[in-house]
């Protein structure tokens, strides 16, 4: 008997020698407390890059106007077509921009659009400051070109709205509205006159409407002054995203980051402050956050909008529809398709395709990324399907900003002096020195970067959704 104990006792000590062991070595290669808060700190702050995208952009461009002696419930304004100055992203320089910025904390907000007229007419979207577009205004709005008062209304108002006006309830305090002073040409008279337009617009607090004299709108002319909004995939990006974080409310939808983000030291009511170890970890997670985000750009291209080219709108139908609809959908929240559209663009609208459409490209007819050290032909077929106009522009490849130092960025159909083949074709280059005897069709791009190019569709017509008009892909030329 007891030779048997001893057995058994043997044989359960062999048994759990290995379980022993493996316990042990477990032990020895488990991450500290230390290592588990970095890797926390790591993954929580890439997915909080991806998650903020819209949010920081809107705040950046903010941030830029305020620098220049803007404040909210103002208007930004371009007296001149947008030039390289303008580092906001895909901005059009073949427009002249009106931007009011508004905060719904003191109250209801009023934006007046003027009736359209003969050669003259807006071509507006109002977002919040998530870029949820509230309506669109002007001939492709809900004005329909008579013009109106559209009144911006803060989170949760409940009191009636007063006749006459045409109600826009945002779910955030901030936003911006993108007002397009349609061009006819790019001529000075109609630079003037398309100015002049915009600046009938009005833009003030409900509470001053009945102000004696009327209310006043302040215009404060940003042209040709550095507005700097790009995307820096740093620890400033955190920074930027405190700063919005304090001054909105939070979405329901979004409520899952509120413990995220206090893990990386942003918390509604206190101040950011991270230390010199946590703001390289930051630095480091928006670095792969632009490596995630730049992945998705390259794979929404894919099916091009034209068969066998590689224009695309980049943007994926569940994000469109999404954005257009605030999320409504309970079962859908792409923000990783989110973040790849406000890494590289700024606005929605709420009805894509009516007052305007875009198609962008970052590969010439080879296949090949574009090079601003060599040279291209855009080949533009005759009936561009468009109402007001068309136009093609180069941005940086990586910033997406337009290029910098740059005499112009882009030419169309409203260019002074753009060259047309008998048959109203038109062909545009792209490199950085003008083919001989071709200036006037030519877009300057830099030796040293990679480009990309956004064409414009405004007052897209029927045959471009029938796709009976065909835009070919970039050609190399020697």
């Amino acid at each position: 008997m007891k030779a048997l104990l001893l057995s058994i006792a043997m044989s359960s000590t062999l048994a759990l020698a290995p379980v022993a062991a493996w316990s042990a070595d477990a032990a020895a290669q488990a991450p500290s407390p230390k290592d588990i808060q970095q890797r926390t700190v790591a993954r929580r702050a890439t997915e909080a890059v991806i998650w903020g995208m819209p949010a920081v952009n809107y705040q950046l461009m903010q941030d830029a106007f305020e620098q220049l002696q803007g404040g909210m419930n103002q208007v930004a304004y371009w007296s001149r077509p947008v030039n390289w100055k303008d580092q906001t992203l895909t901005p059009n320089p073949d427009t002249i921009y009106f931007m009011p910025f508004y905060d719904t904390r003191i109250g209801p907000v009023v934006m007046e659009i003027p009736p359209a007229e003969e050669g003259a007419s807006i071509t507006g979207s109002v977002d919040d400051s998530w870029q949820n577009a509230l309506e669109d205004v002007g001939p492709a709005g809900v004005d329909k070109g008579k013009g109106g008062k559209y009144l911006i209304l803060p989170p949760g108002y409940k009191d009636k709205v007063p006749a006459g006006y045409i109600p826009m309830a945002s779910d955030t305090y901030r936003g911006f509205a993108i007002l397009r002073s349609n061009l006819k040409s790019g001529s000075d008279a109609d630079i003037d006159k398309a100015v002049a337009y915009g600046k009938r617009v009005k833009f003030y607090p409900l509470s001053a409407a009945n102000k004696s004299g009327g209310p006043d709108t302040k215009f404060v002319d940003v042209y040709d002054k550095p507005f700097d909004a790009t995307i820096p995939y740093d620890s400033r990006f955190f920074e930027a995203l405190n700063r919005f974080v304090q001054a909105e409310p939070w979405a329901t939808r979004d409520k899952a980051m509120i413990d995220m983000l206090k893990s990386l030291g942003i918390e509604k009511g206190k101040p950011f402050n991270p230390s010199a170890e946590t703001r390289q970890a930051l630095d480091a997670a928006a670095l792969e956050a632009k490596a995630a985000i730049d992945l998705g750009y390259e794979q929404v291209f894919v099916p091009p909008f034209f068969d066998n080219t590689h224009w695309a709108l980049p943007a994926a139908q569940e994000t469109l529809a999404g954005m257009m609809t605030t999320f409504s959908n309970p079962d859908s929240y792409p923000i990783d398709g989110r973040a790849v559209i406000y890494s590289m663009a700024y606005f929605s609208t709420k009805h894509l395709g009516t007052g305007q459409f875009y198609l962008l490209t970052i590969k010439d007819a080879q296949g090949k990324r574009m090079d601003g050290g060599k040279n291209y032909r855009l080949h533009v077929p005759p009936k561009v399907p468009v109402r007001l106009y068309w136009s093609v522009t180069a941005y940086d490849g990586e910033t997406h900003a337009l290029i910098r130092n740059m005499r112009w960025a882009s030419r169309g159909s409203n260019t002074p002096g753009l060259q047309t083949n008998a048959d109203g074709s038109v062909d545009i280059y792209f490199g950085a020195k003008a083919p001989n005897g071709k200036e006037a069709n030519w877009v300057p791009t830099d030796p040293a970067r990679p480009f990309e190019l956004l064409f414009r569709f405004y007052g897209p017509e029927k045959a471009f959704f029938d796709k009976a008009w065909k835009l070919t892909d970039l050609e190399p030329q020697p």
